[in-house]
C-alpha cells in the first residue's frame, strides 16, 4: 500500500493524496513511525482511515492467525525439526529466516491493532459524523477514494507549474526503475559489520559499507574523539578563516601530507569538494587551462572540471593511445591537467599511473590523482596504488616525510583522498607542493566558505591515519578475504566485473532485477547489498557492489554467496556463462578476455609466504587491534590531549591485555574496554 507508483492513481479521488506532496508522500513512506516501529508513517496514518482503518485491522487479525503465530520458540523448534535443520549452538533468533520472519510479522500485527484501539479510544470522545468523506478528509486518509473538498496546489494562469514539473521528473526515475531509495541502516559499533534497520531489534549484516577497514568503530579512533570532544567541544566555531582553524586541522594536514610524502596538504568537508573545488579552481586560474578526463572519472572531478571555463577533452577509460592522440593536439606550452582515479569504485578496475606519468612528463601536463578507494588500502602505509606500486622502497623508507626520487608516488603532481572510506571517518584532501596548496587555500571557494570539520572529527581521522600507516594487517587480511569470495562466486559462475583491486562488483544488467535482487537479499536473508544503477554505471550494466571487509567472518562469507546464489536462481539473472553466450558486458563474458586478472597484492606482501597473514575471523571472535599502531596514534595527541597512562585490564583477553579505552569522564570504570599493550620500547619511540 506505501508503493509511491500507486500514489498517482489515488490522487484525484483520495483527499490526502490530493492535498499531500509528492515528496511528503514519499517521506512518510520511507520513514518508521515513531509510535508503532514495524509500521512506516504512512500506514500509521491509514489507520485512522475510516476506510482503510478497519481493513488495516482485518489484516492484523490475518497476521495472527497465520505465520505470526510461530513467533513461540516451540513453532520454531517444529518447524527446524520438520525441515530438517540443525541449529548451532548458540544461535540467536536473526539467523533464521523463520523466527524472523515470524517475529515481523507479529510486531506489525502488534502495532496494526494498537493503532487501531488508540483510534477507537479518540473516536469515543468525539461526536459522530454521518460524512464520511468529511470523516475521511478530517482523519487525513492516504486511500479514501471518495472525492473531497482539497486540491492539489494549482499554478497561477500564466506561471511555471514547479510542483508538476517535480512530480514528473520524479516519475522518469520510477519508469525506467532508477528511483533511489534509501534504506534505514544504522551500524552497530560494538557489532560491526553488523546493523539494525528502523527497527533497532531487526539487525542486518552489511556489506557494501565503504568503511572498508572497520575504522569507524576501532577503539584507539573512538577514543581520541572522545577525549577530544570533551576538550574542545561538539563544532569548530565557523570558516578556516573565522575561528575554525585549530590545531587539530593543522595536525590532521601533516599526517595525509606525509602519507603521501608531499610538503603540503588541506583538508575539506570531503573528498567530493576537494575535487570540485580544486579543479575548478584550476580550470579557472591556468590560462587556457585544458583537462583530459578519464572516461568513467567519478562525478566529483567531472563536476569540478564542468565548474571551470576550461575545456574538457575525454579519452577511453584507462586507453594510453587514446590519451597520447589528444594529448597530441594541443601544443606542449598549454596547460594541461590530465584527471584520472587510481581504483575506480564500480568496476574495481585500476588506473594506469605509471604510464600516464610517462605522457604527462612528454606532453608537459599536470597529473591530478584521485586515491578515494584506494588510501588506506594499498601500499605499506596505506597511502594508495602509487605507493604500493613501488611497495618495498616505501617500505624501507619508513615514516620519512620526503620524497622518494623518481618513485611514481613522486611523480604524481596531485593526490586527492577521502577520510570517509578506509579511515572510516568524514573529509576529504589534497596533497602536493606547498604553492599549488597554497594557491588552493587562497582562491578555492569551497574551501574558504565552508564551516570547519568539527575538532572530535578532526583528530579522529589523524588517528586512524596514524594508525594504520603504522599497522599493515587490516590490509591483508581484506585482501585475503576478498579473494576467498571472489573464488566463491566463480564457482558458482556468479558474474564478477574482473578487476585487480578490493571492489567485488556482481553484475545484474537490469535496474529492476538489481533493485528485487537487494530487496531480497535484506528482506529474506538480511543482508544489506545496495543496487548500483544510472547514472553511476551505464544503462545495462547494473550490479550489487559488495564490499567485503576484514571483520566480516567466514561464517558471514558463506551465508553471503549462498544468499546471492539462491537469488539469482530465484530471480533467473544471468550467470557468467549467460553472458559469455551473448557476447559478453561490462567485461564479464568478453570473448579472448584473460580469465583471470591477478590481484594488486601479490602473495608476498599479503604475509601468505612468511606465514604471517593475519587469519580470517570466525563468528564470535574479536578483531585485533594492533599495540604498535595503537601507540603511535596515541602519541599524535599527547600534546594536545595529554598523554594515556598504561593500567592493567582487570580482564585477560587473548591478544588484548595491557591497556584501558579512554572514553571521556561518563563511561563507568566497568565499561572500559582493554587495549593492547604496546612495548615500552616503541611507546617511548612514538
Amino acid at each position: 500500500m506505501d508503493k509511491l507508483s500507486s500514489f498517482t492513481r489515488f490522487k484525484a479521488s483520495c483527499p490526502f493524496l490530493g492535498r499531500t506532496k509528492t515528496s511528503t508522500l514519499r517521506t512518510l513512506s520511507t520513514s518508521t513511525s515513531v509510535r508503532y516501529p514495524s509500521l512506516s508513517g504512512l500506514t500509521e496514518r491509514a489507520t485512522k482511515c475510516p476506510v482503510m482503518g478497519p481493513a488495516l485491522t482485518a489484516r492484523s487479525k490475518e497476521l495472527v492467525a497465520g505465520y505470526a503465530s510461530f513467533a513461540g520458540k516451540a513453532d520454531v523448534d517444529k518447524i527446524h525439526q520438520e525441515r530438517g535443520v540443525s541449529v548451532p549452538a548458540g544461535a540467536t533468533i536473526e539467523m533464521c529466516p523463520h523466527a524472523t520472519a515470524a517475529r515481523a510479522a507479529a510486531r506489525m500485527a502488534e502495532d496494526l491493532a494498537a493503532a487501531a484501539k488508540l483510534k477507537a479510544k479518540h473516536d469515543a470522545t468525539k461526536k459522530p459524523k454521518t460524512d464520511v468523506s468529511a470523516a475521511a478528509f478530517a482523519a487525513g486518509c492516504p486511500f479514501h477514494q471518495q472525492a473531497g473538498t482539497a486540491k492539489p496546489k494549482v499554478a497561477a494562469p500564466g506561471t511555471f507549474d514547479y510542483e508538476t514539473f517535480y512530480v514528473n521528473e520524479l516519475d522518469k526515475k520510477h519508469k525506467d526503475a532508477s528511483y533511489r531509495y534509501f534504506n534505514n541502516i544504522n551500524r552497530l559499533a560494538a557489532k560491526f559489520p553488523v546493523a539494525h534497520t528502523g527497527e533497532v531489534k531487526d539487525e542486518v549484516e552489511v556489506w557494501c559499507a565503504n568503511d572498508y577497514l572497520g575504522m569507524g568503530n576501532n577503539p584507539i579512533v573512538l577514543e581520541t574523539m572522545h577525549r577530544t570532544l570533551d576538550k574542545y567541544g561538539h563544532g569548530a566555531g565557523g570558516t578556516r578563516n573565522i575561528a575554525g582553524n585549530g590545531a587539530m586541522h593543522l595536525g590532521l594536514e601533516q599526517e595525509v601530507a606525509t602519507l603521501h610524502r608531499k610538503p603540503a596538504a588541506l583538508v575539506f568537508s570531503s573528498c567530493y569538494v576537494a575535487n570540485d573545488a580544486t579543479l575548478s579552481t584550476l580550470g579557472t586560474k591556468l590560462p587556457g587551462c585544458v583537462f583530459f578526463s578519464d572516461s568513467m572519472n567519478h562525478a566529483s572531478m567531472i563536476q569540478g572540471m564542468r565548474h571551470s571555463p576550461a575545456k574538457r577533452v575525454i579519452f577511453k577509460h584507462n586507453d594510453m593511445e587514446d590519451l597520447e592522440n589528444k594529448l597530441k593536439q594541443y601544443p606542449k606550452e598549454t596547460p594541461k591537467v590530465i584527471a584520472f582515479e587510481s581504483v575506480y569504485s564500480m568496476c574495481g578496475s585500476i588506473g594506469p599511473i605509471k604510464e600516464i606519468c610517462d605522457l604527462a612528463d612528454k606532453y608537459g601536463a599536470l597529473t591530478f590523482l584521485d586515491e578515494v578507494h584506494a588510501v588506506g588500502l594499498y601500499g605499506p602505509r596505506g597511502a594508495g596504488v602509487a605507493e604500493h606500486l613501488d611497495y618495498h622502497a616505501h617500505k624501507a623508507a619508513g615514516e620519512s616525510p620526503d620524497a622518494i626520487p623518481g618513485s611514481i608516488m613522486d611523480r604524481v603532481d596531485i593526490i586527492t583522498g577521502t577520510l570517509g572510506k578506509a579511515y572510516g571517518a568524514v573529509g576529504g584532501y589534497i596533497a602536493g607542493s606547498d604553492d599549488f596548496v597554497d594557491m588552493i587555500r587562497s582562491y578555492a571557494p569551497g574551501f574558504i566558505f565552508t564551516t570547519s570539520l568539527p575538532p572530535a572529527v578532526v583528530a579522529g581521522a589523524r588517528a586512524s591515519v596514524a594508525y594504520q600507516k603504522a599497522y599493515i594487517g587490516d590490509r591483508q587480511l581484506k585482501q585475503v578475504n576478498v579473494r576467498e569470495v571472489k573464488r566463491r562466486f566463480a564457482e558458482l559462475d556468479i558474474p564478477v566485473v574482473p578487476g585487480p583491486s578490493h571492489i567485488v562488483p556482481v553484475l545484474v544488467g537490469d535496474a529492476a532485477l538489481a533493485k528485487a535482487a537487494s530487496d531480497k537479499l535484506l528482506s529474506e536473508h538480511n543482508i544489506y547489498v545496495q543496487s548500483i544503477n544510472y547514472p553511476t554505471v551505464a544503462v545495462g550494466e547494473e550490479r550489487l557492489r559488495i564490499t567485503v571487509t576484514p571483520r566480516h567472518t567466514l561464517e558471514q562469507m558463506t551465508k553471503l554467496v549462498r544468499a546471492v546464489d539462491k537469488i539469482f536462481t530465484e530471480l533467473k539473472i544471468n550467470r557468467a556463462q549467460d553472458w559469455k553466450a551473448l557476447g559478453g558486458r561490462a567485461g564479464v563474458g568478453i570473448p579472448n578476455a584473460p580469465e583471470k586478472v591477478d590481484p594488486m597484492w601479490t602473495d608476498e606482501q599479503l604475509g601468505l609466504l612468511d606465514g604471517t597473514t593475519p587469519k580470517t575471523l570466525t563468528n564470535g571472535e574479536k578483531a585485533f587491534v594492533d599495540p604498535t599502531a595503537a601507540s603511535v596514534a596515541r602519541a599524535r595527541f599527547n600534546k594536545l590531549l595529554g598523554p594515556i597512562e598504561e593500567v592493567h585490564a582487570t580482564r585477560k583477553s587473548a591478544g588484548l591485555a595491557g591497556l584501558k579505552l579512554q572514553t571521556g569522564g561518563a563511561r563507568p570504570a566497568s565499561e572500559e574496554v582493554p587495549i593492547p599493550r604496546a612495548s615500552s620500547a616503541v611507546a617511548a619511540s612514538a
